[in-house]
């Protein structure tokens, strides 16, 4: 298994990170979780694209987790040779987002199949709306491959999920967007890899900006994310969706925050870092 940081990016826009995205790779399978900003260019970096996509997850419905959502369904469809429809997972109320996003695209759709003979009808999404338990797809069971949803803690956007996904003896988390909550907590029990996003609560405090200070009430701090990652009993928490990010070279900073409070490996990643997942060992 291998987690891709697609995009460790925010809402705030860095030349250097994307939205927020992360790529799994199990079983053959690539599945990808969010579509921040430029998903698809990143995606193109790491060898894939999104007719190779077997589902992609949300974990919310947040602007800057959703916002290239129309770009991978409209080129999913545009690049398949043939019907290839997407299977869209996500919590409660992404039914109703789907249907706005074709609603929006359905001029450039009349467009293409007016322009393309061999396009006879729009794209297809399917969706499948989960909150807690395991996520039933042929195609996951056909590669030995389980997910599990568990409900998160980002109010007031809400509802919220985080994934856990299992191949062969080793397992990943996608937190998202959350406080620390007994939805998370189960998701992250024993997890090889956890990927959270975090704040620098201490740094937000000396920016006299009230909107940016409202974040700290809805995402996990570093330390908060280092001692869910401790009381689990992880092997590598990595930091993603950094507010603010930290400068060039200033990533140290936030590990070592973190290790104060968690003994195995912390990472804060680049875009495009690949993180092997290992499997869970006894004891």
């Amino acid at each position: 298994m291998l987690v891709t940081l697609l995009g460790t990016g925010s809402p705030l826009p860095d030349p250097e990170r994307a939205g927020p995205a992360t790529l799994v790779r199990a079983g053959g399978l690539d599945l990808l979780f969010d579509c921040g900003r430029g998903v698809l260019m990143r995606l193109a970096a790491a060898g894939s694209g999104p007719t190779a996509l077997a589902t992609v997850f949300l974990t919310h419905l947040h602007s800057d987790h959703t916002s290239d959502l129309n770009d991978v369904i409209t080129t999913r469809w545009v690049m398949s040779m043939a019907p290839s429809p997407l299977t869209l997972v996500g919590p409660p109320g992404t039914q109703a987002v789907v249907d706005r996003t074709l609603e929006m695209l359905s001029d450039d759709i009349g467009y293409r199949i007016a322009h393309h003979d061999d396009l006879t009808e729009g794209p297809q999404v399917h969706v499948i709306e989960v909150l807690d338990g395991p996520v039933e797809l042929p195609a996951l069971a056909a590669a030995g491959v389980a997910v599990t949803a568990a409900p998160t803690d980002h109010r007031p956007v809400t509802p919220t999920v985080g994934y856990r996904i299992e191949h062969d003896g080793r397992s990943a988390v996608i937190a998202g967007d959350t406080v620390p909550c007994e939805g998370l907590d189960r998701l992250v029990a024993g997890a090889g890899v956890y990927v959270q996003t975090v704040i620098r609560e201490d740094v937000i405090a000396q920016i006299p900006l009230a909107r940016l200070q409202d974040v700290c009430d809805y995402h996990s701090t570093v330390t908060q994310a280092a001692q869910t990652a401790a009381r689990a009993g992880i092997g590598t928490l990595v930091l993603t969706h950094m507010v603010p990010a930290p400068p060039p070279g200033g990533a140290q900073e936030w590990i070592d925050v973190a290790t104060a409070h968690f003994g195995g490996t912390v990472l804060a990643p680049d875009d495009l870092t690949a993180v092997e997942v290992r499997p869970a060992t006894a004891g």
